[in-house]
């Protein structure tokens, strides 16, 4: 099997655990654009059970409020596609108002030329993210 998130480069790691990880998206438009993607190659949530459905959603939505921490975006773009990569991840996307794309999704025509923001600090991101994921836990 030719799958290009089975085989990522650990470069491109952010934060992982025995069951998913984050990787950064190497996306010159929209820095801070992140993918959960679950460690085994499984395409559709429902493969899951459901144990393994709400943590993969807890780290996505923990990603979340890490990039909306540390980059204050206008808005976060969450997607799960697997059209053309059918193995199960989410897109996690800081957006800004004044970004390429906005309002149309980053995979639309652009709208403008474009400021181009920041990205997180790969290694405040994963404390981010385990922050988020132990305030979770708390609930």
């Amino acid at each position: 099997m030719d799958c290009p998130l089975c085989a990522l480069p650990p470069e491109h790691i952010v934060w992982e655990d025995d069951r998913c990880r984050v990787i950064r998206v190497d996306d010159p438009a929209h820095p801070g654009f992140c993918r959960v993607v679950w460690g085994e190659h499984v395409a559709e949530m429902t493969d899951l059970v459901g144990a393994d459905r709400r943590h993969l959603l807890a780290v996505v939505m923990a990603t979340e409020a890490a990039l909306r921490g540390l980059l204050h975006p206008d808005k976060i773009n969450l997607a799960s596609f697997g059209n053309m990569v059918p193995h199960l991840h989410w897109h996690v996307i800081p957006r800004y108002r004044d970004d390429r794309h906005f309002p149309e999704s980053v995979w639309g025509a652009a709208q403008r030329d474009g400021v181009v923001h920041p990205a997180a600090d790969p290694v405040a991101l994963a404390r981010a993210i385990d922050d988020a994921l132990s305030l979770a836990h708390a609930d």
